[in-house]
């Protein structure tokens, strides 16, 4: 963070070429207050979003929520104006100040605060300096929440006395399209993750059949034998193999398999002795806990240990990439499993020996593999993109600190 109370104000990391110092200007130095009303009768409603900036009331709610009959004391939006919404949130705890990019006027209640700033500073530098926190200091120290404590209150002209820090034009520019190009990386695998994970929802339920139907819409060549339906016990038996000690304790996690207890909790310590009643799972077995019904069965993705609590099944020449798509299914859990549950609120059980009637669908071992290993590719790309998209945000939030002063 840069060094004030009389020191030069420079940010942490900077391009190269740039040295002096940065200047401090007040708001209202480069910035006026919007007081156009909606007299010219414009309908469509700004909301400002902390999570999405400005968007259309109509996109945001789905629908219009002003009154026509009210909107003529809105304030006028123009393009590139700056909005400050004194909603507060934890994402914005003195709420947001986004930028209209819509490229078209719009209104807004008079609850929020519309400026427009001048050529001294670039539009863009100043949209990424609010999504710093250097300006919530002044905020919290010259306003306050008010009456209601979900609404942050500060005067017109105290709000314009918000200092910003401002570098030369050419450097605010840089620092501009450093950040835009960051946003259009972290957009652009946003977007994939996205199809992705509309494909993946799509593809599940049309390769495996619905509605009574012994065929999925979608299969790959080469498969023609009609599906069947087979009770879950007769492709699962349920194993009780107790301890062995040259294998680790296990910790299940709902959606992500198991891993060694040790790597969940490095600073958990517990005797051997007291696994002596613990169960043996190998790769690929299911593991459900009587009152986990509502996350599904979780794969074991590793040899081990677990909870005598748990109960464990291993299929018997079925693909358990396949079946793992299926037992997480909203339609499994809803449809197929929660008739076999019991009990009310937390003290919900699972019925073993009726879940074991269950019928579910089989086909031949060749098609189960083509099936799984297609999902297991597509959740590799959600997972890389969700990765790239956490890297891609954590890097923006490091360097929005040590590039602004």
């Amino acid at each position: 963070m840069a060094e004030q109370h009389g020191k030069a104000l420079v940010p942490q990391i900077r391009f190269a070429g740039f040295t002096d110092p940065w200047e401090q200007r007040k708001l209202g130095e480069l910035a006026s207050k919007r007081i156009e009303k909606n007299t010219n009768g414009i309908k469509e409603t700004f909301t400002n979003s902390a999570e999405h900036g400005v968007v259309s009331q109509l996109d945001y709610f789905d629908h219009d929520i002003t009154n026509d009959a009210n909107i003529g004391n809105y304030s006028v939006v123009h393009p590139d104006d700056f909005i400050y919404n004194p909603r507060i949130s934890a994402v914005a705890p003195c709420g947001p100040i986004n930028r209209n990019k819509l490229g078209r006027n719009g209104v807004m209640s008079p609850l929020y605060t519309v400026f427009s700033v001048d050529d001294t500073i670039d539009k863009l530098y100043l949209e990424h300096y609010f999504k710093t926190s250097r300006w919530h200091q002044f905020m919290f120290l010259e306003g306050n929440s008010g009456a209601r404590s979900d609404r942050f209150s500060i005067s017109d002209s105290i709000f314009f006395e918000m200092p910003i820090q401002c570098p030369v034009l050419e450097e605010q520019e840089l620092i501009a399209s450093f950040f835009d190009r960051l946003d259009s990386l972290i957009t652009l695998h946003q977007r994939k993750y996205d199809k992705l994970c509309v494909l993946k929802k799509s593809m599940l339920d049309k390769m495996f059949p619905k509605g009574g139907s012994l065929y999925p819409e979608i299969r790959f060549a080469g498969f023609t034998d009609p599906w069947e339906q087979r009770k879950l016990g007769e492709l699962f038996e349920e194993h009780s193999e107790k301890d062995r000690d040259d294998l680790p304790a296990l910790t299940i996690i709902q959606g992500g398999g198991t891993v060694h207890r040790d790597e969940s909790n490095r600073n958990l310590q517990f005797d051997r002795n007291s696994l002596s009643n613990y169960k043996v799972v190998d790769t690929g077995d299911f593991i459900v806990h009587l009152r986990s019904f509502e996350g599904g069965l979780e794969k074991a993705t590793c040899c081990g240990l677990v909870s005598p609590a748990y109960h464990i099944f291993r299929g018997k020449n079925v693909d358990s990439d396949f079946y793992y798509l299926y037992f997480r299914s909203k339609r499994f859990i809803d449809a197929d499993l929660k008739p076999h549950v019991y009990g009310i609120r937390d003290g919900r059980s699972i019925d073993i020996e009726g879940m074991k009637t269950i019928f579910i669908p089989w086909t031949n071992l060749a098609e189960q593999r083509r099936i799984g290993a297609f999902f297991d590719h597509l959740d590799s790309l959600i997972t890389l993109h969700q990765r790239k998209l956490e890297l891609l945000r954590n890097i923006k939030k490091s360097m929005l600190d040590k590039m602004f002063v």
